[in-house]
């Protein structure tokens, strides 16, 4: 069987980050077969990322540019690519990410043999500038395949998903400013459907190399348990109480750092970013309000 025939769409969601996004569809044109469909979802940008976007247009058939100015979130603009999918499997990448030319065919072929529905891919960190807050960050990793094993999750940065399974459980909760990528995977896992992991289909994803730009994703983190609380309490507790925390970026540590000075910045990063995501859930705990303007994701 080629796998390739029941491939469908890949969605890419994007604000305000021309560079990426151009970096992002440039290494979804060399994929090898060519994919079928390419949504870009600009998700209210206000610098030129639209015009870029449409400049790939122009130049390619299968590249599709959408809009999703309504909601400010990527799992909005996420949806809005499910919207207007079309296939039996719909592939995630974030709009700073590259992969191998035959990425999706690996994950497909993946996906075909372990019979699975919901597939990770590995994601591998790399280096745009080389800093001990990068390091730090890519230390940290992104370990899918615990992710897996352990939360019955991938994160929507290298994610497979068969469109049967959104018909059936729902898309994305677009009220979420962060884990959603978590709440939709565990609401796949309840409902029955086989997960797996594709070690060979690895996405190339930036490290963060900013104290500024990790000490925000990780308030967001934060804030995005927190509405998770506010949303599902069954499943994730009352708001109030914070979880244990997990890591400072989601995993857990790759390989012992090389130096006694390297392992003393990590250990202060790892202390200040667990602050940030304190700071973010109390944060969204007090100020925070439910977005009852957004609907709650249904079948």
């Amino acid at each position: 069987m080629n796998n390739l025939r029941e491939s469908g769409s890949t969605i890419v969601p994007v604000y305000n980050d021309p560079n990426g996004v151009s970096q992002t569809i440039d290494s979804l044109a060399e994929q090898r077969p060519p994919l079928l469909k390419l949504l870009v979802v600009d998700n209210g940008s206000t610098d030129n990322t639209r015009d870029v976007i449409q400049s790939y247009t122009a130049e390619h058939d299968n590249v599709h540019l959408l809009v999703e100015d309504d909601i400010q979130g990527s799992y909005a603009a996420r949806n809005k690519g499910i919207e207007h999918a079309e296939g039996d499997v719909l592939a995630f990448l974030d709009a700073d990410e590259t992969v191998d030319e035959d990425w999706l065919e690996t994950a497909l072929e993946a996906m075909h043999e372990q019979d699975v529905d919901y597939l990770g891919c590995n994601v591998e960190l790399t280096l745009p500038e080389d800093t001990l807050v990068g390091r730090y960050n890519k230390h940290t990793g992104f370990p899918v395949k615990q992710y897996l094993e352990n939360e019955n999750y991938a994160p929507t940065c290298a994610l497979l998903v068969r469109r049967e399974v959104f018909e059936d459980v729902g898309p994305f909760d677009a009220r979420l400013i962060s884990g959603g990528d978590r709440e939709f995977g565990e609401r796949v896992h309840e409902a029955g459907y086989d997960q797996g992991y594709a070690e060979d289909a690895t996405v190339y994803h930036p490290a963060r190399t900013s104290f500024e730009s990790l000490a925000k994703k990780n308030f967001r983190v934060g804030r995005g348990f927190c509405q998770k609380q506010r949303y599902y309490p069954e499943r994730y507790g009352k708001p109030g109480v914070p979880p244990r925390p997990s890591g400072p970026s989601g995993g857990e540590e790759t390989e012992e750092p090389d130096s006694v000075f390297t392992r003393l910045v990590f250990a202060f990063l790892s202390i200040t970013m667990l602050a940030a995501r304190g700071l973010g859930y109390y944060y969204e705990f007090f100020f925070g309000e439910k977005r009852d303007d957004i609907p709650a994701p249904t079948n």
